[in-house]
């Protein structure tokens, strides 16, 4: 069994959650951190006794080294990304990939060129309610899917907006659409199918950031139901994240990583079972960003190492990571010039 070598770039929250998630897999070692040079790099190298790299640049440079885990700053994404690419390393990037189409499509184009995989992190793809949505979908127990919604009625304090880089358009490429609640979004287009259009409103009322903290976005998807969006961090004290889909012949929705409703026009073994199922990881992340489980992010990882082992392509690689971010961009787009989008 051949054993990948993972280094970490970025030494936020975030890298605590990767560096346990890869100590949690018995095909990837934990090979090293940096950062900016915050100090944290090093700790965390010395916590989980793996090598401390100055910066990016020495453990791209680094025979040591297959794969990166990017857990930057959103805008800050592409520059090491493009670099590992050129070092011939494989990338696995959080998400957003980055907070733009160009500098995304940008990445994209340099692992084609360098023939090494790159991959988003969208975890909550990896929990059994999800799955059992999808699988839900593809069978057409929905019939005619004719409404999907998403909401993210979540809480930040002031204290979390103090960090220089959170709710700016520069670093963190918007609000609370842009990083917290673009898991909810992918998780529409994933389930669902494409957007062909939207019309959206964006708000910034409860926090002083340049971004928004309330959004809300009203669309139409290209099998055409209709569905919405609606993403905040100006919700006290935090609610559960929720997807509802229904259709002529049935309506299911989950709320955080438990199915809350499972009804068909034509029911199945097992069906009042999955009501009974309490969903296979504790969600979080409501108003505590700590407090998400490692579990998810190590499915994602496992995934995307399991598709380096078979050679085949990554379910959640560089252009599936992108769809998300350019419905947000579009939703951010319609808001500033209070027209309907399409994509």
């Amino acid at each position: 069994m051949k054993i990948w070598n993972i280094g970490i770039i970025g030494a936020g929250m975030v890298a605590d959650f990767h560096a346990r998630s890869i100590q949690h897999l018995p095909n990837a070692k934990l090979a090293g951190f940096c950062d900016n040079g915050s100090g944290r790099a090093k700790a965390l190298a010395e916590k989980y006794n793996c090598t401390f790299f100055a910066d990016y640049h020495a453990m791209l440079r680094s025979s040591d080294i297959d794969i990166v885990n990017i857990v930057t700053p959103s805008g800050t994404h592409m520059e090491p990304a493009i670099e590992a690419a050129e070092n011939g390393k494989h990338v696995l990037c959080e998400k957003p990939l980055d907070i733009s189409l160009e500098r995304i499509d940008a990445i994209i184009a340099a692992h084609k060129k360098a023939g090494t995989y790159l991959g988003g992190i969208f975890n909550y793809r990896f929990t059994g309610g999800v799955q059992l949505l999808k699988k839900a979908i593809d069978e057409k127990r929905f019939g005619i899917i004719t409404h999907v919604s998403v909401e993210v009625p979540w809480w930040r304090d002031d204290k979390y907006y103090s960090n220089s880089w959170r709710g700016t358009w520069k670093t963190d490429g918007g609000g609370a659409l842009m990083n917290q609640s673009i898991h909810m979004v992918d998780l529409l287009q994933y389930l669902a199918g494409p957007v062909e259009s939207l019309y959206a409103y964006t708000a910034t009322l409860g926090h002083k950031i340049e971004a928004e903290d309330t959004a809300t976005a009203i669309l139409k998807l290209k099998n055409k139901a209709l569905g919405n969006i609606y993403g905040s961090t100006a919700s006290f004290p935090g609610q559960s994240r929720k997807i509802t889909i229904t259709g002529t012949k049935g309506t299911a929705a989950m709320e955080d990583n438990t199915i809350k409703v499972w009804q068909f026009a034509e029911k199945k073994a097992g069906d009042d079972a999955i009501l009974q199922q309490a969903g296979n990881a504790s969600a979080g992340g409501a108003s505590d960003p700590a407090s998400i489980p490692f579990e998810l992010h190590a499915s994602n990882i496992e995934a995307f190492i399991k598709a380096l082992d078979e050679n085949r392509p990554f379910e959640i690689d560089g252009e599936e990571a992108r769809k998300a971010v350019a419905i947000v961009l579009a939703i951010y787009q319609s808001a500033k010039e209070n027209k309907t989008i399409y994509l």
